[in-house]
């Protein structure tokens, strides 16, 4: 009985040996230029060595290096361990492991055991005698192959080969979901910080406006100033204690963003109360290198491949499906008419039934599934290749952000500070009753405004260094720890 599973083993084996008949893949060419775009916008990218620059490329920096800040790093991994988002691509995960699991192991026979017995009572008869009572009962054991279809022409493989492309095309996706929260997080976080520095802002120009209408109205009763001077000071008065309302919300809203990321209550420590004016060393700064290759190591272009070589085992198999299949049926055991004698010599039954189908006539639903899948394949391959291109302008775009960012932020500064000596001098002259309350009054909105823009501009470019880092595949390092990594297919 065992001799019989292994020579039907032997020769489901050996019958299935052959290859798929899927073509033969071929990464296809890039559809982007090989380097990086250059010009006025691009020229100061990478030339910049600050004391938060980082030598090591986007795809091998783990996101605790590329993250400064201690409370930041925190926040991120509450996120990576709350996350629905997160738990939800884990989930997927396992669903297409499984699957893939499923098809695999339609490449095995699949082996079945069976015991039965049976006993009979029956009356008979012969002619010209008595009814007589006849009792039968017989036992069988077996071991058995049904309906194993042998894998002649690389059917089965190629639904294995595609399910497995399936299942890594999850993976992909959920390193791409970890990239993006840890980015979202960041970002996020950042927000929180501008507009806490914008409230800030707003609540200090509020002051200082009070005070400029107390003095209005004390050189208005002293006959040295008008109604129109009082009313002025209270535009920009009102103006920000509309600001600090908003802002006020602003930062209640951008809590409630981020715990929404992180998937869970924020510790009132880890959170910022405003930008530093200065600049902060929060996050690194990566290099894009030169070479746009690196592309293809993005999570979601290593997604799509995978969907695009899934898609080129399925054409394998509806061709084969054009072909005769093959199935085998066999088993092997012993029978007895009693259970004491089962396993004795001369007890042993076989049988072995191949089963040889060929599609003559379908109404052509056999090519057309070829066709089918060969239209899928062609639509896999433009979304891998716009993938590419997606990336290449995401990344392209980000460095045209960082090369000029450094230098509006110097002009901002300046701005502000020109602002400031201006708001100064100007209400110095009106106190003195040198000059009018308008310019004062400009002054004041101008200095206002530019503060604004500068804490705008700084969370701009905290935001572009986490999106630079994004967008050249950082987030997913080699060697990182990620749940899904723990187990094999």
């Amino acid at each position: 009985m065992r001799s019989l599973t292994l020579v039907a083993l032997a020769i489901s084996t050996l019958l299935g040996a052959c290859g798929t008949m899927a073509p033969a893949y071929q990464q296809p060419a890039a559809p982007v230029p090989a380097t990086w775009p250059s010009g006025a916008a691009y020229a100061p990218a990478d030339a910049k060595a600050g004391t938060n620059a980082s030598t090591t490329p986007a795809t091998d920096l783990a996101w605790r290096d590329f993250v400064h800040d201690e409370r930041l790093r925190k926040v991120i991994a509450q996120a990576l361990a709350d996350s629905r988002d997160l738990r939800k691509t884990l989930a997927d995960i396992e669903s297409a492991r499984a699957q893939y699991r499923v098809q695999r192991a339609a490449e095995l026979p699949t082996v079945d055991a069976g015991a039965s017995g049976s006993r009979a009572r029956s009356l008979s008869s012969t002619s010209g005698s008595s009814n007589t009572t006849v009792q039968t009962q017989s036992y069988t054991a077996n071991l058995g192959v049904s309906s194993y279809e042998v894998d002649l022409f690389g059917r089965v493989r190629s639904l294995t080969g595609a399910a497995l492309e399936t299942y890594l095309a999850t993976e992909e996706a959920a390193r791409t979901t970890r990239i993006s929260l840890i980015a979202e997080t960041a970002t996020a976080w950042i927000a929180y910080a501008a507009d806490g520095s914008q409230r800030t802002i707003a609540q200090r120009t509020m002051e200082s406006a009070a005070r400029s209408m107390t003095l209005t109205r004390k050189r208005l009763e002293a006959g040295v100033a008008s109604r129109v001077d009082v009313r002025q000071a209270e535009t920009v008065y009102q103006q920000a204690r509309a600001d600090v309302a908003s802002y006020t919300t602003a930062v209640a809203q951008d809590r409630n963003a981020l715990e929404l990321l992180v998937g869970s209550r924020v510790d009132d420590a880890l959170l910022p109360d405003a930008l530093p004016a200065g600049g902060a060393d929060w996050v690194a700064d990566v290099p894009a290198g030169l070479s746009s290759s690196v592309l293809l190591q993005r999570p979601d272009v290593l997604q799509a491949e995978h969907q695009l070589k899934s898609a080129n085992a399925n054409i394998g198999a509806a061709r084969a499906a054009l072909f005769p299949s093959l199935t085998l049926t066999a088993t092997g055991g012993v029978a007895s008419a009693a259970l004491s004698t089962l396993l004795s010599g001369g007890a042993t039954v076989w049988s072995l039934a191949p089963a040889l189908s060929l599609p003559i006539f379908d109404g052509g639903a056999g090519r057309a599934n070829v066709a089918y899948a060969e239209a899928q394949q062609k639509g896999y391959l433009a979304s891998y290749e716009l993938a590419i291109q997606t990336a290449f302008k995401e990344v392209a775009d980000a460095l045209a952000r960082r090369g000029t960012m450094q230098e509006q932020l110097a002009a901002q500064t300046e701005l502000v500070n020109a602002a400031q000596d201006s708001y100064d001098l100007s209400n110095a002259r009106y106190t003195k009753g040198v000059d009018t309350f308008l310019n004062a009054l400009d002054s004041q909105r101008t200095l206002y405004s530019a503060q604004q823009t500068l804490v705008t501009a700084r969370q701009t470019a905290l935001a572009n260094q986490v999106l630079v880092y994004r967008v050249l595949g950082g987030g997913a390092a080699p060697g990182e720890s990620a749940p899904w990594t723990s187990s094999t297919p």
